[in-house]
């Protein structure tokens, strides 16, 4: 049962749990085609002493199908219970069917078999998990979980206190928030969806605003044969009049998302600014001067820009109902204030300006980014290795394909580009939030380790043709 090809729907465990009610199958036989899944994920191990953990719920209930399937085929396998199925539900109608050997729910158990089936706890765990359970997870030397590793929070990716790493996770109908989110996302493992017969129409009854980040979410634009470079986009990006490489690397973002013309406004003088990228547009006229050019609808301000010019020109922007993409000095410089950023476009902050412009988001980033979207009127990209993007009517997205080494200075400016120039070219500002996430990660996935700021530029076309290729 292989899943879905789109599936760019995320679950809530609450979302997830009124899946199976609404599915047309009987609750049985959705936990016996989970468990199916869960043993055909153990096969790949051959045939290795196998203990299954089972918890008293539904979770529990895949474990017990699993184990069965498993001893069917001849595996080594055993079952040890954390505690008995509630009378009367599906787990207790599986785990009757399961007439193995029972051990110990144990530590010394756990150590000797050379595969573990965690099937304790499932994606809606709403609390600590305890020391008992605690230290009989730990024992365990290779792992594969069902739903998420016992004690992940499905919704926020949080860990309950202690969480095993899984070396695979497989889950069913639709991932959860928490494969996607840090920490949870890296202790699943591999992740495997797996189709166990719940129909995609249940998914116009629950109407999840939830999504992954990928192609298929939003389309790029598209080349006009008879097109010209006003066709393609206005972006005018604030020119610092110290940190000038910032607005640089915002340009060259830009232009490498197919944007059809960048001006760097220069706040000090231009002659750096004129010294760089031949194709970049440069003006000494104050940003005021500018606004009066009513093709000139999309700003990025912030990257260089100084908290000081931020503080006087970001509002003249918005005052003149530009589509400004705030990001750096342009988020710094109202720390406490984000109403005052209300009626921009895009404001793209890591945690740390995030926390100074709306307070630390918590355990439940995504919750709070969204509240922040609301709050301003703006998508809200709160950035990091599980980049959340969020709209004031309530959609969010999580992308997960950036690779490490975008921790790198710059990066950030190149991503603000992204945004505009999508923008600029007439794409949602929600898609092209997501967009502009996704083809960063895919641009610095291209250029690969030694990842300099100043090289993704030059992948994003590349990034786009995958894109485009995803897409068919």
């Amino acid at each position: 049962m292989p899943p879905k090809p789109a599936c760019l729907e995320l679950l809530t465990p609450t979302e997830m749990s009124r899946a199976d009610r609404l599915a047309p199958l009987p609750g049985i036989e959705l936990m016996e085609r989970a468990g199916w899944a869960v043993a055909r994920l153990a096969r790949r191990f051959g045939p290795a002493r196998t203990l299954v953990l089972c918890g008293p719920g539904n979770n529990g209930g895949d474990g017990y199908v699993a184990a069965r399937l498993l001893a069917e085929r001849g595996w080594p396998v055993a079952v040890a219970a954390m505690a008995l199925p509630r009378a009367g539900t599906d787990a207790e109608l599986a785990a009757r069917r399961w007439t193995g050997p029972m051990r110990p729910f144990a530590a010394d158990e756990v150590a000797r078999a050379d595969l573990v089936i965690d099937a304790v706890f499932g994606a809606g765990l709403d609390r600590d998990l305890s020391p008992a359970v605690v230290n009989v997870l730990r024992a365990a030397r290779n792992l594969i979980a069902v739903d998420v590793p016992s004690g992940v929070d499905g919704a926020t990716g949080g860990v309950r206190g202690y969480a095993p790493q899984a070396c695979a996770t497989v889950t069913f109908f639709r991932r959860k928030p928490g494969h996607l989110l840090v920490p949870g996302r890296d202790l699943c493992g591999e992740i495997l969806l797996a189709d166990i017969g719940i129909p995609d129409q249940v998914l116009t009854e629950i109407k999840p605003t939830l999504f992954v980040n990928r192609p298929g979410l939003w389309q790029l634009p598209q080349l006009a044969v008879d097109g010209h470079k006003y066709g393609r986009g206005l972006l005018t990006v604030i020119g610092g009049a110290a940190m000038t490489g910032a607005a640089r690397l915002v340009a060259a973002g830009a232009r490498g998302a197919g944007v059809g013309l960048v001006t760097i406004a220069a706040l000090g003088s231009a002659d750096v600014y004129r010294s760089g990228d031949a194709g970049v547009m440069v003006s000494e006229e104050p940003p005021k001067a500018l606004l009066s050019d009513q093709r000139r609808r999309v700003w990025v301000a912030g990257p260089g820009m100084g908290i000081e010019a931020a503080r006087r020109i970001v509002p003249e922007l918005l005052l003149a109902a530009r589509a400004v993409v705030a990001d750096a000095d342009a988020l710094t410089a109202f720390a406490g204030q984000p109403e005052s950023l209300g009626g921009a476009a895009v404001l793209t902050p890591h945690e740390g300006e995030f926390a100074r412009l709306f307070g630390p988001p918590g355990s439940d980033r995504v919750s709070s980014v969204r509240a922040a979207a609301r709050y301003v009127g703006a998508v809200v990209i709160l950035k990091g290795s599980d980049t959340i993007i969020a709209s004031p009517d309530g959609r969010a997205a999580i992308n997960h394909n950036a690779p490490p080494s975008l921790a790198t200075a710059g990066a950030g400016d190149v991503l603000s580009g992204i945004v505009g120039g999508l923008i600029a070219q007439g794409m949602s500002y929600f898609d092209a939030a997501c967009a502009a996430v996704w083809l960063h990660g895919r641009a610095a996935s291209r250029v690969g380790s030694g990842l300099l700021a100043e090289d993704l530029p030059r992948a994003v076309p590349l990034a786009i043709q995958d894109a485009q290729q995803a897409r068919e």
